[in-house]
């Protein structure tokens, strides 16, 4: 069978794959709930203490993970296409850390609570950064390689972060109101949550699905992608846009996650080739699995108590990275 023939029968398979995690993430939890239990309250809700547990807090988590993880996985598709660069991801390239100082910024001087103003100071962070990044890379001789980016992607991430500490260490209102959240947590985001992000994140997602032609020419290079039609500035524009809309919403909702939107879409690449529309697709089942799956583990790893989504998806994803890295040449896509 063909590469392009197998493409549809690997949607379906991610499509069980989410499923599976799906389950899983209303199974599990730091609540041990009997499975019999669980699934019989789910038809059933008979308002008790484990009904409220599975209704209250398991099903709009699961639902807020899954979102997040697809906005994630889209936005470093588009990261990896936009730069050709495999090493591209949202959090590599400084943009997670940029939302997440104009966040703790906007609490520590101006006081800002609650997620619709975490909104657009994220969106700014996530732009301002990824602006950063962009003219630190190509500053000099050369231009923006794929090696570039990330070097200046990393070193913007850490003095970023290092911002982000200071500023949580001396000011302990600061540090009360965003410890978990800084570190990337689905814990205790429900239904208002999704509904703040929920819109940007669709038009987003729209945004990715519509460039996926532009991008797939772009890919052909500039020349030939102008041949074809493609106007460079505008498609680079609202690729851009896409990114931190996505980013910057996911960042606001559960706080910097990083590694899925390095880690889903060089699965999905692997698996359907280059054709960006196909990578969209996967990864808008991939990412909310791989998320889900890191936010079950992350609830029953340590016994009646719970980590941080945000540090079990770097586990997961940290391997993905130094296995691409380790190559003698990081190859530009």
């Amino acid at each position: 069978m063909s590469p392009v023939a197998r493409r549809p029968l690997l949607l379906g398979g991610a499509f069980l794959v989410l499923l599976g995690a799906i389950v899983l993430s209303l199974s599990f939890g730091s609540n041990p709930i009997p499975l019999g239990d669980v699934w019989r309250l789910l038809l059933h809700p008979d308002g008790s203490t484990a009904s409220g547990v599975v209704h209250d807090q398991r099903i709009p988590r699961t639902v807020v993970a899954g979102v997040v993880g697809a906005a994630l996985g889209v936005a470093g598709a588009l990261m990896q296409s936009l730069t050709r660069n495999p090493l591209a991801d949202p959090g590599i390239l400084g943009i997670n850390a940029g939302a997440t100082l104009a966040v703790v910024l906007a609490v520590a001087v101006a006081g800002v609570a609650g997620i619709w103003f975490y909104l657009w100071f994220a969106f700014t962070g996530a732009a301002v950064a990824a602006v950063a990044v962009y003219v630190l890379a190509g500053t000099g001789r050369t231009n923006a390689s794929p090696a570039r980016l990330a070097l200046a992607g990393i070193a913007v991430s850490a003095a970023l972060t290092a911002i982000v500490q200071t500023v949580m260490l001396l000011d302990q209102v600061v540090f009360n109101e965003l410890r978990f959240w800084v570190v990337g947590s689905t814990e205790g985001r429900g239904w208002p949550v999704l509904q703040a992000v929920g819109p940007f994140l669709v038009l987003g997602v729209a945004v990715a699905v519509l460039l996926g032609p532009a991008l797939n020419a772009l890919a052909l290079g500039d020349e030939t992608a102008q041949g074809l039609g493609v106007r460079l500035g505008r498609a680079r524009t609202l690729a851009i846009v896409a990114v931190t809309l996505l980013a910057g919403a996911a960042t606001a909702a559960v706080g910097p996650i990083g590694f899925v939107g390095l880690g889903v879409p060089l699965i999905a690449r692997t698996l359907v080739g280059a054709d960006q529309r196909w990578i969209t697709a996967l990864c808008l089942l991939l990412g909310p699995a791989w998320l889900l799956a890191a936010d079950t583990l992350a609830r029953v790893v340590v016994p009646r108590a719970e980590i941080e989504v945000g540090i079990v998806a770097a586990l997961l994803g940290a391997p993905v990275f130094v296995a691409v890295v380790s190559r003698r040449k990081v190859p530009a896509l």
